[in-house]
């Protein structure tokens, strides 16, 4: 069996000062594959960390444009056999816009980010995304969606925040875990 650590939103240091602490000690207690951070990393040091602990994949989150424009939109992985699509989940630029004067009169619509990363990996087993700070674990038409929610900011803000891991093995459907820091 292969486990993956996943985070999204981590916000260092514009919501906390560094990794929380019980995230390090869990994935270092682990024997991980990799590490999958979904975006809105905002400081490569949170990267330089995680990679101590095992490989990272991460992508660009809507708050990552400065300091790590460097990380990929999306990326797409084979692990046992398993396809993993992982990216933010903003979308375009207008998408980004569009979901906020929508929220903004509607409130929040998971639905939407849902359907978005749905098309953007029709052909994945397992889709890694972020941006909305709610942890979600859920299959949808045979394909497991997996938000970790956030480690510094979670949604609604009275939700504590969260982590993941991802378990996958060869011709087994992957699961996911969701791990609150209490």
């Amino acid at each position: 069996m292969i486990t993956l650590g996943v985070l999204s939103d981590t916000h260092i240091p514009d919501k906390a000062p560094e990794l929380n602490p019980q995230v390090v000690t869990r994935f270092k207690s682990m024997q991980l594959e990799a590490i999958l951070h979904a975006g809105d990393v905002t400081s490569p040091q949170v990267l330089v960390q995680l990679e101590q602990i095992a490989p990272v994949y991460a992508v660009l989150g809507n708050q990552d444009i400065f300091a790590m424009h460097h990380l990929p939109l999306q990326v797409r992985l084979n692990k046992a056999g398993i396809k993993i699509g992982m990216a933010h989940g903003h979308g375009t630029l207008f998408e980004y816009w569009l979901d906020k004067f929508d929220r903004y009169l509607h409130g929040r619509h998971i639905g939407r980010y849902i359907q978005r990363v749905l098309r953007t990996f029709p052909d994945s087993d397992v889709i890694v995304f972020g941006h909305l700070h709610v942890p979600c674990n859920f299959h949808i038409d045979g394909k497991l969606l997996f938000n970790p929610g956030s480690t510094t900011y979670p949604w609604p803000r009275s939700e504590p925040p969260s982590f993941g891991l991802l378990y996958l093995e060869q011709g087994q459907q992957p699961w996911g875990e969701i791990i609150e820091i209490v």
